[in-house]
């Protein structure tokens, strides 16, 4: 069936005829495809379903590598105004919202950034983490209410997520912030999308039909959540949030937190466990600084000073303790 079987009867009421033209569009999208040689895949043991689902699952990294060029570029510009003050945003709705929360829920103790810095917003509000909220995802209107209760301008970036491209909620995020002066970014799971067309950088994970015929929290989910581990990370990197590859600004707000600091600091220098205990209690806790004072030989005040003289970038601090 194509989108020609459901051309609008002129005669038919205009909640039909929006119907129709939503049957019509998801017709023409790769991620709502049905695929008929997996029609009786109830029928299979448990076992053969999971090897094929591990099988559609493994090319979804291939998938992601053809778009890294893009997914560099926009982490680039996203780095560039989150180190002039600006935030990160994730608009989405259903699963693309709640990855967008997820992943922006997770830096705060990962990297110590604000709660404001990195957030999450999702078609519905928060109660739409766990509970559908019916027709949220269809306005763009809400979209542009959500952003402007945020304050978005001209630092800040959007990030709209949605696997068919096409949501309402996450076009009209994307088109509003634009309007604002944001930088935007379209990350969708479909070729030639609205969402990547009326952003200022398109990504586009092409990841094919799903097992379950729509079921996009699958193969496309799986992409958007690399998609958006990479822009986190490789942003935070770029900030100056790691050392190498340690989580130098991980906040120790519990006592396996507690310990990774101190591991941490140990992977860093090398230094004693009495040396360590020392450090993180000049510093009040603050692994970067801790770091600093170890292997720049200063105390902890002159630690702060050159951090802060570098951005909270600890190598260009090093370097300058180093002259």
């Amino acid at each position: 069936m194509t989108s020609a079987d459901f051309a609008a009867d002129p005669t038919d009421s205009a909640a039909d005829q929006d119907s129709t033209r939503l049957r019509a569009q998801l017709d023409t999208l790769t991620t709502e495809a049905f695929r008929p040689e997996l029609a009786e895949i109830d029928r299979l043991d448990t076992l053969e379903i999971a090897r094929i689902m591990n099988a559609e699952d493994a090319g979804v990294p291939a998938a992601v590598a053809l778009q890294l060029p893009r997914i560099a570029a926009a982490i680039d510009a996203i780095a560039v105004r989150m180190s002039r003050g600006g935030r990160l945003l994730y608009t989405g709705a259903g699963t693309a919202g709640r990855l967008g929360v997820l992943d922006a829920s997770e830096c705060p103790p990962t990297f110590n950034t604000r709660p404001e810095q990195v957030v999450g917003v999702i078609a519905g509000g928060p109660d739409a983490v766990v509970t559908s909220v019916e027709g949220a995802e269809d306005s763009a209107e809400l979209a542009a209410r959500d952003l402007d209760l945020l304050g978005v301008g001209p630092e800040d970036t959007v990030v709209g997520v949605s696997a068919s491209g096409r949501t309402p909620y996450a076009v009209g995020a994307v088109e509003h912030g634009r309007r604002l002066g944001a930088l935007t970014v379209g990350l969708s799971c479909n070729a030639d999308s609205a969402l990547a067309a009326a952003a200022d950088h398109g990504i586009e994970i092409v990841v094919g039909p799903e097992l379950l015929t729509g079921s996009t929290r699958l193969k496309a989910g799986t992409a958007q959540k690399l998609v958006l581990n990479m822009i986190s990370t490789i942003t935070m990197i770029r900030l100056g949030k790691t050392f190498g590859n340690l989580m130098v600004d991980v906040r120790a707000s519990n006592d396996k937190l507690r310990a990774r600091s101190r591991r941490i600091v140990f992977l860093a220098t090398g230094a004693s466990d009495q040396r360590i205990e020392s450090a993180l209690a000049a510093t009040d806790g603050e692994v970067k600084n801790a770091i600093l004072t170890i292997l720049g030989e200063v105390d902890a005040t002159t630690a702060e000073k050159l951090l802060a003289e570098a951005h909270g970038h600890l190598r260009a601090a090093l370097d300058a303790a180093k002259r």
